[in-house]
């Protein structure tokens, strides 16, 4: 196998240019590494309890089987992170929660993340220059094994593609959820994910889909996506199939009340170390409601013999063609300010769908 490194070439850069900057000032700022080295690395660390901090780092040289990737964007995951942030996560679940590339062990120090979009510039032939998609943490420049990226299919951005793990989550909770034609399906929670689970089943012919937020803004982005909207007061009851995402207890307390019939409720919030509270006497048993959890960490039952992970992250990534989907990416900051950003996040902020990091370039 052969193994180059991208040298600075106008005319090549430019064509590249083209591909990977979604907007045009991107395309004015964007260059390729020089050849023959790039081994210093910036990279996140929650340092302890809501405290977080970019700390530098020498990559070792490239091995065979490796690419380097250079960092343009990557996602904060506002579920997982936050309680990563604030460091909540559960010692029995230490182990479980892993990120594929995590440095360090939970509570901290611990780099974490798991969407990473970026461009190769060392590695196979075959690979250079292109974008890809990886699950690592928030850093600067890394170097992985080749089979741990994804490249982006044509017509996704390396902007938009940092809703992929996302989409991914959503992807394998419908395959939990198994709705069917016609089904009346209510998403509680209009996060980043409860859209995109939204945006999913609202595909699904002769399905009546309706997203449940106290936030009446989120309203314009799910019409956008394809689905009704209301208000928790407002909501339709009787669903079919309701999905829960919205990270707040009294959320799951609204799917349980809208579920009709023998119907599920499929729970894809994590709570980390909070208690939660249910609403389980008054009618719940004679309305013999299923409530049912849903990770994305194994692929869904139905699925398993025959779909893989890289399989389910490939589909995931082949869905980001649509631009309605940028409606989701609400905010963006440059990655010195990711500390920040974090800290804002786990405070509470409420107007902010989907984060993006983008990296100096």
């Amino acid at each position: 196998m052969e193994y180059r490194e991208v040298p600075r070439d106008g005319a090549r850069t430019q064509a590249l240019f083209a591909f990977l900057a979604p907007d045009a000032d991107r395309t004015a700022h964007f260059t390729l590494t020089d050849a023959p080295h790039t081994t210093t690395a910036r990279a996140c660390w929650v340092a302890g309890p809501s405290r977080a901090e970019l700390r530098s780092e020498t990559l070792p040289p490239l091995r065979e089987g490796e690419v380097r990737v250079r960092c343009l964007h990557s996602g904060v995951s506002r579920g997982t992170e936050t309680l990563v942030f604030r460091g909540e996560v559960p010692a029995s679940e230490a182990q479980r929660m892993r990120a594929p590339f995590q440095v360090g062990d939970f509570p901290a120090p611990v780099k974490y993340g798991y969407v990473a979009v970026g461009v190769v510039e060392a590695g196979p032939a075959h690979l250079l220059g292109r974008a890809v998609f990886c699950l690592h943490p928030h850093q600067t420049v890394f170097q992985v094994p080749v089979e741990a990226v994804t490249p982006l299919p044509p017509g996704v951005p390396p902007a938009r593609a940092v809703l992929a793990a996302n989409l991914e989550t959503a992807i394998n909770a419908l395959w939990d959820a198994a709705p069917r034609l016609g089904d009346r399906i209510a998403v509680v929670g209009g996060g980043t994910l409860g859209l995109l689970v939204a945006w999913l089943a609202a595909r699904l012919p002769g399905a009546e889909v309706q997203l449940v937020d106290p936030v009446a803004a989120r309203a314009a982005i799910a019409h956008a996506l394809g689905a009704g909207f209301a208000l928790p007061e407002d909501a339709r009851p009787e669903a079919d199939l309701v999905i829960h995402a919205s990270g707040q207890p009294a959320g799951l307390a609204t799917a349980l009340q809208l579920a009709g019939f023998e119907a599920t409720v499929l729970e894809l919030s994590w709570y980390g170390t909070r208690p939660v509270a249910l609403p389980l006497g008054e009618a719940f048993h004679a309305r013999r409601l299923t409530l049912r959890s849903s990770q994305v960490g194994q692929v869904a039952t139905a699925q398993r013999a025959r779909w893989s992970h890289a399989r389910r992250l490939a589909l995931a990534l082949s869905l980001l063609t649509d631009p309605a989907l940028d409606a989701l990416i609400t905010h963006h900051a440059p990655f010195d300010e990711l500390p920040g950003v974090l800290a804002r996040l786990a405070g509470g902020d409420t107007a902010t769908l989907c984060q993006r990091i983008d990296y100096p370039t």
